[in-house]
This record gives structure tokens, sequence and C-alpha cells, in this order.
């Protein structure tokens, strides 16, 4: 997909001024640029998914900073390439570190009970489109997108009203994402 060179700047000019259309013009110009070169890497949809999610999280934070002397895109695949870095380098220290049982019972009882900026990201699309695309979900999956971004709940909270462990909240919360992303490429 090209993208209007002029059209581009003037995006990126006023998501540095913090206009959300912009934002949501460079999300939607350049994710699946970031998003398959993630898939390359990782070779999982998922992780693809959060380290692309990660990237726009960190490039919206940082948009102040980039110089428009480099091309946008390339910007982008370099933090994402970053995100991923620091993901693997996290997870192999996680697997070096020795816990206990105490310790690994501590970290079921932390809750994040802030919306992510995915939660934001999701938040920012067209709200009538989303919610014919969610309709088509199934019962289950509406639910918990429905308690999460539309009454931002906590994942605890959740867990609360449907009775099932956080575990499963998320496990359905993520298979519900990636159902609803599907049927997005599809309309």
């Amino acid at each position: 997909m090209e993208i209007n060179q002029k059209k581009l700047q003037i995006n990126i000019s006023k998501a540095k001024e913090g206009n959300q259309a912009a934002f949501r013009f460079l999300l939607d110009s350049f994710w699946t640029s970031v998003f398959n070169y993630q898939l390359k890497r990782t070779k999982n949809e998922n992780n693809a998914e959060d380290i692309t999610i990660q990237t726009f999280s960190k490039a919206f934070d940082k948009i102040h900073t980039f110089n428009d002397q480099y091309v946008f895109k390339t910007w982008l695949i370099s933090i994402s390439k970053n995100v991923h870095i620091d993901l693997l380098r996290k997870k192999n220290a996680s697997i070096s570190i020795e816990t206990t049982i105490e310790q690994e019972e501590k970290v079921y009882l932390v809750v994040d009970e802030n919306p992510t900026p995915e939660d934001n990201i999701i938040r920012e699309q067209n709200l009538a489109k989303l919610l014919r695309d969610i309709k088509q979900l199934k019962p289950k999956y509406q639910e918990v997108i429905q308690l999460r971004y539309f009454q931002e709940l906590s994942y605890k909270e959740i867990s609360e009203q449907i009775n099932e462990p956080i575990n499963n909240v998320k496990v359905k919360l993520l298979r519900a994402k990636k159902l609803l992303a599907a049927i997005i490429k599809r309309s």
C-alpha cells in the first residue's frame, strides 16, 4: 500500500500535536507492515500482535521525537525490533531467576486494574463498525469484550462477574480479540 507522502507528513505533524484522528491514520496505515514484520520474526500471531500493539503505544508516546528527515515506517520497525528484543531479554531473565512457591502465588494476586494502550486503541476505532463486528462473535466473547472495553472492568472484576478464574478471562479476551481481528479483516 503506497501512502501519500504529503498526507503522511501532515498526519505526523498533527499526531505530534496530540490529534487522535492522526494517530488512527498512522495506526491504520502502518499496522500491517509492523505486524507482518513481527510475524516473520516471532512466527506467532499472538506475540506479533502484542509486540505491534506495544510498538504503536511507544511510538505514540514518543512521536514528538520523530525526525521528519527519516522514513516513518523505518522508525516504527526500529521501535518494533527493540520491543521484541526487550521482551526476549525479559523472558530470558525471568527463566534464569529462581522463585519460591510463595513468590509464584503472589504473582496471581497482582491484577492489572488500568486500561492498557491496547484498550485505548480499541476505544479509538470507529464505534459503529466495531459494534457490528463484535455482534458476529459468540456470546461468551461478546460478553468479555463488553465488560473489558466498554464497561472498563478489571480482569478481577470480570472474573467475579462471570464466575471464572482470571486466567480464563485473559485467555477469552485474547481469543475474542483474535476472532474480532479476523472479522475486521474480512469486512
